[in-house]
Parts: C-alpha cells; sequence; structure tokens
C-alpha cells in the first residue's frame, strides 16, 4: 500500500531533515509512527499527503491519502463543506432541484443523489448534529474540526488514512470513538501520537530517529518492552566499558610507576658504575623514549574507551529536564485572583454556556477546566485573561501578571529564529551567552539556533513557548495552559509535566490527558458540562 525507498529531505534552505528512510506498510495494516518532537514525524506525512515533494528517493502509494494534518487553524476560511471536498457535488445537486438540470452538474453529481444525507449523518455519527455544511470552520472550536474531518473518513471511506496527533483537541468522548475507528476500520492507517492507548491499538510501531526508521512488529507496549531489553542490554555494555576503562587507567598508571622505579634504579647502578656523562644522556634519552611509547599506547586504548562510552550514553537520549525557574518568593497563598458573576459569552446570537457562570479564583490553586469540544473552554480562559468581555454578568481580577499558552502557540513568530524568538521575551536582562544556556536547558543544541520558528513542530513550539514564559523574568499569579500536551512526544510529556508541576503559582489548565492532568497536583475541577467540583 505504501513504500518508502531511499527518501530524503531538504527544507528550501537545503537544511536536511532526514536522509535515506526506508518504510513498507502493507495494505489494510495499522502502523503507529513514534519519535522525538522535531525529528520530522509530520513532515514525513506531508510528504506522503503530497503536501511536501521528497528531495530524493521515491514514495509510492496504492491509493490517494486521506490526511488529517495536527494544525488545523489553515481550514479557517472555508466551510464544512469545503473542508470535506463536497462543496461542489452539493452545490451542483442544489442547482438540479431548483431546475437547472445541466449535463455539467448532472456529471458533477454522478451517482451520489444522497450524498447530503450520508454527509449529515457523519457529522452526527461525530457528534456535530449542529455543524451544518455551511458553517464556517472558524466558528468550531480545535476539537470539533478534528470532528469535521473524522466524519470525512466516514463520508469517503478512504483505502489510505493517515493521522497526525488525531487527538490533540479531542474530548474524552472523541478520544474513546477515535479508537474504536482505528480498531475497526478495514483500511490502511498510519498514525503519529503519543496517545499510548491509540497507540496499542496498531498493529506495527515505527520508530523515527535522526538514524532512520525503525520498525517493531507490535503495539506500543510490545514496542516499550523491546526499548527496555535494549537500554539494559546498553545498560550492561556501558557499565562494561567503564569497568575496562578503570582497569586501563590503573594498569597505565601502575606500568609507568614500574618504569620510573626500573629507570631510576638504572640510573643510580650506572652513576655507582662511572658510567660517562654523554652514555648517561643517551641512556636517559632512551628511557624517556621508552616511557613516552608506554604512556601513548595506554592512551590510545583509554581514549578509545571513552570514546565508546560517551557514544554508548549518547545513545541512550537526553534524560534533562525543564525547569521554569521562577522566583516563587512573590506569589501568596489565598489572594483573590478573580471573580466572575452570571456571565456568559454570546457567540453567532447564541449562548455559549446554557447556564451562566459563577467562578473565583484565589491563588495557589491549580484547577482543571473540563468539557466537551465546543463547550467554552478557551473562550472562558480569554475572558479571565481580559481578552474577551462576557455579554452578561460581572467579572473582577486582582492579578496584574499573568501568562498564557494556547492552542496555536500564538506567542511564537514563525520568521523569527529559535535565538531571535527568545531574545524577543528577554526582559531580565540576561546576555546572550545566558540565553543561549537557556535554551540548552529547554532542549535546544546550538543546532537549532538558527532554526526559523516556523519549521518547529507542535512539542518544539510548546517547550519554545514554555521558554518565552519563564525567561521574562517575573513568575506570573496564574499560569493558563490550554491543551499543553498537543503535539508532545511521550518522553518530553513527561518532562512537560514535571516542569509544570514544579510551578508554586495559580495554575489553569485544559486537557483531556489524564495521565498528564494527575501529575499536575489538581486541587479543584470545573465542569463546563456541568459545574465545578
Amino acid at each position: 500500500m505504501l513504500t518508502l525507498q531511499d527518501v530524503s529531505y531538504h527544507h528550501p534552505d537545503k537544511t536536511p531533515q532526514f536522509t535515506q528512510l526506508y518504510l513498507t506498510v502493507p495494505r489494510h495494516h495499522k502502523t503507529g509512527l513514534i519519535g522525538a518532537n522535531g525529528v520530522g514525524k509530520s513532515t514525513l506525512v506531508k510528504l506522503i499527503a503530497g503536501e511536501l515533494r521528497p528531495s530524493s528517493g521515491t514514495l509510492t502509494t496504492g491509493a490517494a491519502p486521506y490526511y488529517i494534518p495536527q494544525i488545523l487553524g489553515q481550514f479557517d476560511e472555508l466551510t464544512v463543506a469545503q473542508a470535506l471536498g463536497i462543496h461542489r457535488k452539493l452545490k451542483a445537486l442544489r442547482e438540479i432541484l431548483a431546475g437547472n438540470v445541466s449535463q455539467v452538474n448532472l456529471d458533477t453529481v454522478g451517482d451520489d443523489w444522497t450524498l447530503q444525507e450520508r454527509a449529515s449523518g457523519a457529522l452526527r455519527h461525530w457528534k456535530l448534529s449542529d455543524a451544518d455544511l455551511t458553517r464556517s470552520m472558524a466558528s468550531l472550536s480545535g476539537g470539533q474540526k478534528t470532528r469535521v474531518f473524522l466524519a470525512g473518513i466516514t463520508l469517503h471511506g478512504p483505502e489510505l488514512i493517515l493521522l497526525d496527533e488525531p487527538t490533540n483537541h479531542l474530548d474524552f468522548a472523541g478520544r474513546a470513538q477515535l479508537g474504536e475507528l482505528v480498531r475497526s476500520y478495514p483500511g490502511t492507517i498510519l498514525l503519529i501520537s503519543h496517545d499510548i492507548r491509540l497507540l496499542n491499538l496498531v498493529d506495527t510501531t515505527c520508530e523515527m530517529t535522526h538514524e532512520g526508521l525503525r520498525s517493531y512488529g507490535g503495539n506500543y507496549d510490545f514496542y516499550a518492552l523491546q526499548k527496555q531489553i535494549e537500554r539494559d542490554a546498553l545498560q550492561r555494555d556501558i557499565h562494561g566499558k567503564e569497568a575496562d576503562l578503570r582497569k586501563a587507567m590503573i594498569k597505565q598508571r601502575e606500568t609507568l610507576e614500574r618504569k620510573q622505579k626500573l629507570d631510576a634504579r638504572g640510573k643510580k647502578k650506572q652513576a655507582n658504575e662511572g658510567v660517562a656523562r654523554i652514555m648517561m644522556n643517551t641512556l636517559r634519552n632512551n628511557a624517556e623514549k621508552s616511557s613516552s611509547r608506554i604512556k601513548d599506547t595506554h592512551e590510545s586504548r583509554i581514549s578509545g574507551l571513552s570514546d565508546s562510552v560517551s557514544r554508548l550514553r549518547a545513545s541512550l537520549g537526553d534524560t534533562d529536564a525543564i525547569r521554569l525557574g521562577f522566583d516563587d518568593s512573590s506569589l501568596h497563598r489565598g489572594k483573590m485572583l478573580f471573580q466572575a458573576r452570571q456571565i456568559n459569552y454570546d457567540f453567532r446570537g447564541e449562548s455559549v454556556w446554557k447556564e451562566d457562570l459563577d467562578l473565583e479564583i484565589t491563588s495557589g490553586e491549580r484547577i482543571a477546566l473540563k468539557g466537551a469540544n465546543g463547550s467554552g473552554k478557551s473562550t472562558l480562559m480569554k475572558i479571565i485573561l481580559g481578552d474577551l468581555v462576557p455579554k452578561t454578568g460581572t467579572v473582577r481580577s486582582g492579578f496584574t501578571h499573568a501568562r498564557y499558552i494556547d492552542q496555536d502557540y500564538s506567542l511564537i513568530e514563525a520568521e523569527l529564529s529559535v535565538f531571535e524568538q527568545a531574545c524577543k521575551f528577554n526582559r531580565s536582562g540576561l546576555q546572550g551567552h545566558e540565553i543561549k544556556t537557556r535554551l540548552t536547558r529547554f532542549l535546544f543544541t546550538q543546532d537549532d539556533w538558527d532554526k526559523p520558528c516556523g519549521v518547529l513542530s507542535g512539542g518544539e513550539k510548546m517547550r519554545l513557548a514554555l521558554l518565552c514564559v519563564t525567561i521574562a523574568g517575573e513568575a506570573p499569579e496564574i499560569l493558563l495552559l490550554d491543551e499543553p500536551t498537543n503535539n508532545m512526544d511521550i518522553r518530553h510529556l513527561e518532562i512537560l509535566a514535571d516542569a509544570v508541576g514544579e510551578y508554586r503559582g495559580t495554575l489553569m489548565v485544559v486537557s483531556h490527558d489524564a495521565h498528564f492532568i494527575s501529575r499536575c497536583g489538581i486541587s479543584r475541577t470545573i465542569s463546563l458540562d456541568g459545574g465545578a467540583s
């Protein structure tokens, strides 16, 4: 169904993203694609989808791919029908029903006379009964946009599906429904995800690294077991090499000490026997050369062992953890930060919430904001920040410094380099080398500093956004995170959870990732489907 042979891709500035990739996905097979943020998973899927062209190599698909990207904002100018690719047929159907039975309209419709009913049924299946086909995609939440494209699978029944982080914006019910689709769908699926439950539904797990693609013949749990076996073997190899290195260093020291004692004894004997000075110098030079040869021989072995240990340790991957590093001394518990009475917000002439909201937030709270897709979670966050004004009710804010990282990482500017982006938020007078040190702590190596932010993966943008928040200096009284785990690979998700857990200010987080929520030390849950708890 899908074959990659010796595929490479270089960005327009000639920077290589990956080289010489090989991959085969059989027909009716489900493959999970995993790997660290920035390694090129989304780029690879765009190549398969035909949105990009490989720099070299061959790529073949047995059917036209149906592609759901991880970022959906580019479809905001479209209607639901346009996003589903059915607007021309629907227009021809309406014209025929209005009496314009032209050959062009008949050819456009073909045999698909029930298209509108099938499309509406697909939307209802994905819990989008209120999203009519003429509605603007811009009016939908992130999860609703994802559901529109999932409805396209139900509607079109494609043979090859490409899913790039499809659970990012889906609520718990949507994730369960997607899981059932992946489990039961008869076609071929290539899935990028950090959702372990979803990855456990695939037939094969394929790991992408800077060295290439490697397939494991099972789901994520099988992959994780194999990786642990490999890691254990690697640790044993490291310990063995380190033991050899210690022995080599001890042997070098003992050999040189023994040589020095023999040379000293020989020198004393020669002096007692009255050996001529010129001969003494020759013997001393010979002894020094001999010592140098011995030292070089041992140092060559030590250097080789040391390099081997370093390479083995590097292959374990970095274990550095991001540290937000805020000065929490100005954060006081119990202060009223936000108060709302009977608020609601108007959208397209309708109230966002069925019942007006009452809400109080005091400093030190750690709040999980929950609700189905389209329930107004992002709207409420923007009201708290003062970016939106409610139509009804009153609000009162008691904080002066808040930070918000939204689903689209709006504070990241695509045209800036990673280093320039960090500098833009440097309000604490850090020197250039100090900013680079901070970037390194947030897992951006020297190779990343000059990259334009526009080529960063979603997970990299999340890390850079967190850096921008921390590099500004002052600890925010309230930190609002809207789906922070979107686009994060599994390893960096754990690092993010540890970093957020360190923050001592007031936290409000929207996430459908139960594992992440459990790691954040949540003290209160606000549900927009049914009140607070």
